[in-house]
């Protein structure tokens, strides 16, 4: 059975739940390794644009491209959870069309959606539960703002900035969303925000105390051409073993020792005489 946003809701370590494993994908294969890994939660993250399509940000994603990936994670009918990220300018418009752009996302797999924001996002977040849709939120460095923070920085970084964060998820809380994404920021700011709340916070360069952590699929397993965040554990070498399978393959095409008999069908004596 997949899991719900209602049973990650309640998945706080202070309670003694496990700590909550979240990792991106974005088509059938990666949702199907990823899912039998035992992951908790699949994100479909606008990082897509990124490490799928090669961008800078995350700003050069549609909400239709985000339902094609959509629909290739939930081909894989993973038990795991799958949220997708609202992409920028999709929630940022009237309610009426937020509204109508996280229900293609359902529509195309979903069981929730995330967004980036705090107070600002209320009445969306409200708009959206309304709609039966549940709704996972996003603070600290939000990625959608990269403009507006001049880079990708760390955030809350002053007493101020971090109480006005905790505010901001004390925010959403209050307005229903089940989970918090908290990125990129002092690991006493992740620590700081878990224990304020009663629903669960997914760190990702938020220190060792949110309870749970996610990091893009990509980045973990080494297939990206970037260097890393300081936050990313690289847990496997795949870029450089798919480079040398392929390079392996073309010595054997251009040797003449691929395909070899064992490689080809046989020949209908028919077509022999």
């Amino acid at each position: 059975m997949t899991t719900s946003a209602l049973q990650i809701r309640s998945r706080k370590r202070r309670s003694g739940a496990a700590p909550i494993v979240m990792v991106t994908a974005y088509d059938e294969p990666g949702a199907r390794y990823v899912d039998a890994a035992g992951v908790d939660i699949i994100l479909v993250g606008d990082s897509v644009a990124n490490v799928v399509m090669g961008h800078d940000d995350t700003l050069h994603v549609t909400v239709e491209e985000m339902c094609h990936h959509v629909r290739a994670v939930a081909a894989a009918k993973p038990r795991a959870h799958v949220v997708a990220d609202m992409p920028w300018m999709s929630y940022h418009v009237d309610l009426a069309d937020s509204v109508r752009n996280a229900g293609a996302l359902v529509r195309a797999g979903a069981h929730s959606v995330k967004l980036e924001g705090g107070r600002v996002r209320r009445e969306v977040v409200r708009a959206l539960l309304d709609a039966e849709i549940p709704v996972m939120g996003h603070l600290g460095l939000t990625p959608q703002s990269v403009l507006a923070f001049g880079g990708f920085k760390v955030q809350a970084k002053t007493r101020e900035a971090a109480e006005w964060l905790i505010k901001d998820a004390t925010v959403l809380q209050d307005e229903g969303v089940y989970a918090i994404v908290i990125e990129g920021v002092p690991s006493v700011v992740g620590t700081r925000v878990t224990e304020a709340l009663e629903i669960p916070t997914i760190g990702i360069g938020a220190g060792p105390d949110t309870d749970g952590q996610v990091l893009v699929f990509h980045d973990l397993l080494g297939m990206t051409s970037r260097a890393p965040a300081k936050f990313v554990r690289q847990y496997a070498d795949l870029g450089s073993l798919i480079t040398s399978a392929i390079s392996d393959f073309a010595r054997d095409v251009r040797s003449g020792d691929f395909p070899n008999l064992a490689e080809a069908y046989d020949n209908p004596d028919e077509l022999l005489n």
